[in-house]
């Protein structure tokens, strides 16, 4: 079996250390051949997109509900801003105006001199207006030099046409360090008090192994003022032993509480809590959601109270510097996601229910490429839940699984059963 781009199918995957064959799935499982994955029955999918330069990739894929009523989904394509002195990628689109039947696209979202990471989508409430916040790595406020390559300004562009059209960048100078540089690429949020909360973390890749401190960027008065919490660099969280946490995303859970989750490489996602419009936070603590060193993927279902976690459940209790031969341990685990729920605002956490794993055989040189499942987006809309991929970081896919079977999708157990 091969998907529509030729690449064929390994024989056997493992998901949740059970071997699976991609030939004869047990019955809670099917094989999406066109689109290089195995899921859980009840998963439909597409691919929207390939990489126009698949040696280059595409990156962080993020979508959403335009106040029109169309999906938009957006992209950096033709590399990372980071790994290149020159400009290298576009943020390109896509819109759907059949609930993501069918996408029309790729146009250049920001036609701009230089590299885009990923987009940030904001819908303020009450608005038609659609911010697009996200890292800016502006040639004369950005320096590759010493290890601080991936920090730059954070900053947001905005579309009252229905993402048709986008505003310059505006950037964000926060009050207790105008000169913050980070990056942000995970969702961010607004309290129902109309506080604006987006993460960014700062990395110097001049330590061996890499140093992160990881920030949460507040406004009260919609982006016209920020402050940066806990404290002006370089007093952000951290786990400890590692000297690490990435990639922060917060979530709003109504009557002053913030909820938020950390990449770590601990083996486990983070937590946070706010319960004063995210002024003052408690102290990161571990989940039970098993991660390597991987981003959360966190999002509100429709009811407003559910919050589902989508993780890979999968840690080799090694560091990304951990070599197997020519695979990266981080990047093997990166291979499968899993969701778990939670009905009471993060306390506690339901089993994880598997979603999806990749069944390609590696095409490429690096685990980093042909094992990423990573990053997923997600919305609801309509009953169903849709699903944003970087399948390998070389092709955008959509999913879709109606919302009521999220919980109903198989836990390990139930695929030990069958």
């Amino acid at each position: 079996m091969k998907d529509q781009f030729g690449i064929a199918l390994t024989p056997e995957i493992t998901v949740g250390g059970i071997t699976v064959q991609t030939e004869r799935t047990p019955p809670r499982l099917q094989a999406l051949g066109d689109i290089g994955l195995v899921c859980a029955a009840g998963i439909t999918g597409q691919i929207i997109h390939r990489a126009r330069w698949p040696e280059r990739g595409l990156y962080e894929a993020r979508a959403t509900r335009t106040p029109g009523g169309d999906y938009l989904v957006m992209f950096p394509d033709g590399g990372h801003y980071g790994g290149s002195d020159v400009k290298t990628n576009d943020m390109l689109a896509y819109r759907s105006t059949d609930k993501g039947r069918s996408w029309q696209g790729p146009t250049i979202a920001f036609d701009i001199d230089y590299d885009q990471h990923g987009f940030v989508p904001l819908i303020p409430k009450g608005t038609d207006r659609i911010y697009a916040f996200g890292t800016q790595p502006i040639p004369e406020l950005y320096s590759r030099e010493d290890g601080l390559h991936e920090n730059a300004p954070i900053g947001c562009r905005w579309s009252d046409d229905d993402g048709h059209t986008w505003s310059d960048v505006q950037l964000i100078r926060p009050q207790n360090d105008p000169d913050f540089k980070g990056m942000s690429v995970m969702r961010m949020c607004e309290t129902d008090a109309g506080t604006w909360i987006i993460g960014s973390h700062e990395a110097d890749w001049s330590y061996n192994p890499l140093m992160t401190r990881q920030y949460l960027l507040r406004s009260e008065d919609r982006g016209q003022s920020w402050e940066l919490l806990p404290a002006r660099r370089h007093g952000g969280w951290c786990v400890m032993d590692y000297g690490r946490m990435d990639e922060g995303r917060p979530i709003a859970l109504g009557n002053g509480e913030v909820y938020c989750m950390f990449r770590t490489p601990a083996g486990r996602l983070w937590q946070s809590r706010s319960c004063d419009d995210g002024k003052t936070w408690s102290d990161p603590q571990p989940t039970p959601l098993v991660q390597p060193d991987a981003p959360p993927m966190l999002f509100m279902l429709s009811d407003g109270k559910t919050l589902a976690a989508f993780h890979h459940n999968r840690y080799s209790a090694a560091s990304d510097f951990d070599d197997l031969g020519d695979t990266l341990v981080t990047f093997l685990d990166r291979a499968e996601i899993w969701v778990s729920l939670s009905r009471d605002h993060g306390h506690t956490w339901g089993p994880p229910r598997f979603v999806l794993a990749n069944a390609l055989v590696p095409t490429f040189d690096n685990a980093f490429r042909n094992h990423q499942c990573s990053y997923l987006d997600m919305f609801t809309d309509a009953g169903n839940v849709h699903l944003f991929l970087p399948h390998r970081w070389e092709r955008i896919l959509h999913l879709t699984v109606p919302e009521e079977d999220l919980a109903k999708l198989p836990t390990k157990d139930q695929l030990l059963a069958s």
